[in-house]
């Protein structure tokens, strides 16, 4: 089984596959626009709170992928917790290329914004407690809000 190490989550690694969402160090307001997608007329937006209950350890073995084809999804950590990003681009068939995904260790409180069309592991925490997320994402409660996918097995581990 193929193995991606761990990357640490920063800005200029993620850009192909949306963008990281850091507190500002300095008080002020950061806004992160530049990934925010909606493709569809009669989607609305979606804001809801994902309470993740099993948290998981390295290494991980990845069995599916997940896209959302018409919108941005964002995740933001509600309370200190590590997480993985995993990511992969599409083939040209449209499926993800997992013999290109990444992996990347999101903390510090960072959250992430997958562009549209991104496929990403599902939200997986590390560690030992649960944890929740606020989402936003825009729907329009049909089928083409998400697809699920089994992929190739490939493993997650530290780097």
């Amino acid at each position: 089984m193929r193995s991606i190490a761990l990357e640490s989550l920063d800005t200029t690694a993620f850009a192909p596959f949306g963008e990281v969402l850091t507190p500002p160090a300095d008080g002020r307001r950061v806004y992160f626009e530049n990934a925010l997608a909606n493709r569809r007329e009669s989607a609305w937006p979606s804001l809801s709170i994902a309470r993740i209950e099993e948290a998981r350890a390295l290494p991980l073995e990845a069995v599916q992928m997940e896209r959302h084809p018409w919108s941005s999804q964002s995740f933001v950590p509600l309370c200190p917790v590590a997480y993985l990003v995993v990511v992969a681009p599409r083939r040209a068939d449209g499926r993800p290329d997992v013999a290109r995904a990444r992996a990347f260790l999101a903390e510090n409180g960072q959250g992430v914004t997958y562009a549209a069309n991104t496929w990403h592991h599902p939200l997986t925490v590390l560690g030992g407690v649960p944890a929740a997320f606020a989402v936003w994402m825009w729907r329009d409660g049909t089928a083409g809000d998400e697809e699920f996918v089994d992929i190739e097995p490939f493993r997650v581990e530290r780097g």
